[in-house]
């Protein structure tokens, strides 16, 4: 990652006529806040732009510039010049790696990131595993260009600092992450939505699922990790939706036993998504998960598995013992 990343890739969006935004698949809030944020700078340039997603959005991001967010697969029957990826280590993760490969000689491929699985995918590639977040990214872009921040651009940007450390809590709080943050709140940046939208907004039925989950917690001492699931039938007698339960990885670093924690969530296609969490610098799940197929970074990291609940503890525990 350096200056010369950033300025070509400003130069790349200068010459385009058409630019499409992408963030991961089940986007969070980096990769949310990160993409809208870059938007909203391209609407004061006056570049055409489309921010396209495999999936929705939750609906807690609401207060995010997402007018021109879509899920529609019609997108890619439009020509764009530059496509620029956000918050994903590979095209897979991003859930786009089909429509790419069908438009690559098309187009100037961009890949902002910060996780440390990333396989530099893009034509051009700012990518800096040592930052907090894609937010932190783009906020470096804005800075090496000379482009000023204002108060959408701000807000955006610190839905991703906050969601990516867990509210300043988890290894990612850096102090250049601290002081990027004063930065944004200097800048017009709003706390009060991102704080009620993301953190202060679980019902009781959720937090009953929450209930089903802790009952569930259990530890594999041979290898020191604390897990527990949750099931499509959890969420469904609930009557909530996915993204109610949304935090619970980061919840589980709360903790104290083990040396990892880990929570399988049912999918709708009888998979399960796992997400692993650390505290300790001695362990790295990234790795653990990049086994699976998965990724992320050395103190969070996400994975999908198939079979049973009972299979699929089978499967990850040998899998990490090899």
């Amino acid at each position: 990652m350096n200056n010369h990343s950033a300025k070509q890739i400003y130069e790349a969006i200068q010459k385009a006529s058409s630019i499409l935004l992408i963030p991961h698949q089940n986007p969070d809030g980096d990769a949310l806040g990160s993409s809208t944020a870059f938007g909203v700078w391209l609407g004061n340039i006056e570049k055409d732009f489309t921010i396209f997603c495999k999936t929705i959005h939750t609906p807690r991001f609401s207060y995010l510039p997402l007018e021109k967010f879509t899920t529609d697969p019609k997108t890619w029957e439009k020509k764009f010049d530059v496509v620029i990826v956000f918050d994903s280590g590979d095209l897979r993760y991003a859930g786009v790696s089909e429509e790419i490969a069908r438009v690559r000689d098309q187009i100037t491929l961009v890949n902002i990131d910060h996780h440390a699985t990333n396989e530099f995918f893009g034509d051009l590639n700012f990518v800096d595993i040592k930052a907090s977040s894609t937010s932190e990214m783009v906020q470096r872009f804005f800075s090496i260009n000379h482009i000023t921040l204002q108060k959408e651009i701000a807000t955006g940007l610190l839905t991703g600092f906050i969601t990516d450390t867990d509210n300043f809590t988890n290894g990612a709080t850096s102090t250049f992450a601290l002081s990027a943050v004063s930065q944004l709140l200097r800048s017009g940046g709003r706390m009060s939505p991102i704080q009620n939208r993301v953190y202060k907004n679980i019902s009781i039925p959720a937090l009953k699922v929450w209930g089903k989950m802790l009952n569930r917690l259990s530890k594999n001492e041979a290898l020191d990790i604390v897990s527990t699931y949750i099931t499509r039938e959890d969420i469904a007698e609930a009557g909530i939706q996915d993204s109610d339960i949304e935090g619970l990885a980061n919840f589980m670093n709360m903790i104290d036993e083990g040396k990892a924690k880990m929570i399988l969530k049912e999918l709708e296609d009888g998979k399960w998504k796992g997400s692993f969490r650390t505290t300790r610098d001695d362990v790295d799940v990234s790795a653990w998960a990049a086994k699976m197929n998965g990724g992320g970074h050395k103190k969070a990291a996400g994975f999908k598995v198939d079979g049973t609940i009972d299979e699929a503890l089978t499967k990850i525990f040998s899998i990490i013992n090899e």
